[in-house]
């Protein structure tokens, strides 16, 4: 039985393909019990997020792990196949451990993801679907995580546009979860945006975007609230904070509207980011007292002093976690060897137990016992030699050579010459 992982991310897959193949919180565990109904999957995870589905799992024939997948999704492979990876044993030991870790992540270091991998092992946890191979896969793996976290950088500096507006609005505020957060647009920049504030637990937070339906795709998956697009001049009075990236040709707020909100807001400080080209928001509303305006170029300074340290933790983090997994394959050689070593030394006690019994009845005939004795430790030898013995005898040619050497590290006897 070996281990697995299959699924598809924001790598592969474009946003209406992960939305089709997501896991609904309150079907996962149903899902975990149909998965391994069948005899072809015998532990399994399941890991769903708006940025990735896997499954985890050990089986003898993987192949129809993305059938499965697919049907329960009602789904043709066809329409999924192309979107799939899969990863066997040491790559599907590897992949869990970056993922957890962060480094496969859309903002690579983000700590979320460890946590939404710890609610994916719950889940199976409940439904009993993990076994002994992924009950110490994951414990190896928040372990992996937690050394990358503590003896790396790998989070400690801001790498992505969506990391700096976060980072910069804490320089303002000393923390976002007093504040309320309006994001305009419902583009991929804005997820990602929305995705780090709701990391830092804002008081609230709102999407205005021109189309209602993808307003509430994006809100939907962070809890936050929607408005229309015409209503931030009457509302931007109560945000905080405002995130904006669309592709409107004109600004969505001007001077005006900013001069407007800050009076009524009795000169409290508003952070506004503008990740737009063109820009959303007017260039002279960073000219107010109590406006914090950055644009895309003033993340991009923020963004550029963490790249370098970044890039030397992923380094760091890739060595620990190949160091890792060639020890998680280790643990499974060995666990593996352990019928064999079982059998091994059952027939070393079947011998042992035949000797002594015959040694018994020598002595209670009333044979000399050092004669029994010296009859006894032949008898072992005999016996326990006759397996190795034979093997190098009815080797012959190479198998020779590489049976003498395999004997020679077996009973760790010195080199001939």
């Amino acid at each position: 039985m070996q281990l697995y992982a299959l699924g598809l991310n924001h790598h592969t897959a474009p946003l209406a393909i992960r939305e089709r193949v997501a896991f609904q919180p309150e079907r996962l565990d149903q899902a975990l019990l149909d998965l391994t109904r069948g005899s072809f999957v015998r532990e399994a995870a399941i890991l769903s997020t708006c940025n990735r589905t896997e499954l985890y799992f050990a089986a003898e024939q993987p192949q129809r792990a993305a059938d499965w997948l697919a049907d329960f999704h009602r789904m043709s492979l066809n329409e999924v196949a192309p979107y799939l990876y899969s990863h066997p044993e040491r790559d599907a030991i590897r992949h869990v451990f970056r993922v957890a870790s962060g480094l496969d992540s859309m903002v690579i270091g983000e700590p979320q993801i460890l946590g939404q991998v710890k609610d994916a092992v719950r889940h199976a946890e409940q439904a009993g679907t993990m076994g002994t191979l992924l009950h110490k896969l994951f414990q190896s793996t928040f372990a992996v995580a937690k050394e990358v976290r503590s003896t790396t950088a790998i989070g400690a500096n801001t790498v992505s546009m969506a990391a700096a507006a976060v980072n910069l609005t804490e320089r303002i505020f000393g923390q976002v979860s007093d504040q309320h957060v309006l994001f305009i647009g419902a583009g991929e920049m804005i997820e990602l945006c929305a995705a780090h504030f709701a990391g830092a637990n804002p008081k609230s937070m709102t999407v205005a975007n021109r189309t209602e339906e993808r307003a509430l795709a994006v809100a939907g998956r962070f809890g936050a609230d929607t408005m229309r697009i015409d209503r931030i001049g009457e509302m931007l009075q109560r945000f905080d904070v405002v995130v904006s990236c669309t592709a409107s040709p004109l600004p969505i707020v001007g001077l005006g509207m900013a001069e407007r909100a800050v009076k009524a807001r009795r000169h409290r400080p508003v952070v506004m980011v503008d990740l737009a080209v063109p820009r959303d928001i007017e260039p002279e509303v960073a000219g107010l007292d109590d406006v914090f305006l950055y644009t895309v170029d003033d993340l991009a300074q923020v963004v550029d002093a963490g790249m370098e340290s970044r890039q030397q933790a992923v380094i760091e983090a890739e060595g620990i976690i190949d160091t890792r997994v060639d020890g998680f394959l280790h643990w499974m050689q060995v666990r593996d060897a352990v019928p064999t070593i079982r059998a091994l030394r059952q027939h070393a006690e079947n011998v042992r137990e035949a000797e002594v019994e015959r040694a018994l009845r020598l002595l209670a005939r009333g044979d000399d016992p050092h004669q029994v004795l010296e009859a006894l430790s032949h008898g072992l030898t005999n016996k326990l030699m006759h397996g190795p013995t034979r093997f190098l005898n009815q080797s012959e040619g190479e198998q020779h050579a590489e049976a003498g050497r395999i004997v020679q590290q077996l009973f760790n006897l010195p080199p001939h010459h």
